[in-house]
Formats: C-alpha cells, sequence, structure tokens
C-alpha cells in the first residue's frame, strides 16, 4: 500500500520534474540525465519520508508470521486441513 502512495506521488511529480526549456540553447543540448537525477532525488526524499511507517509495518508483518508459525506448530496437521 505503502509503495503504491510512493508511486502515486511521484506519478504526479514527473511532469514538475521536466526542465523547464525543452529547446536547445546556445547549441547546447538538454541534459538526458538531469530529469533521471532529480527524479532518483525527490524519490529518495518521499521513501525516507515514510521510512518510518515502512519499518513499522515490516516489524508488525515479522510478529504476525512468528505467531502464525508458532500456531502450526501447535496444532495437528489434521486440525490445519479442517
Amino acid at each position: 500500500m505503502i509503495d503504491r502512495q510512493i508511486t502515486r506521488l511521484m506519478t504526479a511529480l514527473i511532469p514538475q520534474l521536466h526542465p523547464r526549456q525543452t529547446t536547445y540553447r546556445r547549441g547546447k543540448s538538454p541534459d538526458p540525465g538531469a530529469f533521471l537525477e532529480r527524479y532518483r532525488a525527490n524519490l529518495a526524499a518521499i521513501t525516507a519520508e515514510r521510512q518510518p511507517e515502512i519499518d513499522a509495518l515490516t516489524r508488525k508483518l515479522a510478529r504476525q508470521e512468528s505467531a502464525i508459525t508458532a500456531l502450526r506448530a501447535q496444532l495437528d496437521p489434521e486440525e490445519l486441513c479442517a
């Protein structure tokens, strides 16, 4: 869910990342790597902003997985299939 939200934010930011001037100026072509650099910088900033939430969800999923594993170990195989 968080990945989808980050993707949605980055999709909304893409038009703002393109350079303001798209034509050649004084014989210099636009830098093709500049867009990619701006995109990566914004993605890193948004991901860093959401990192505490991502970490909390990762810990929650790990706790749930260990609880499921412990429950399966306690139950008989016949009870799992029923």
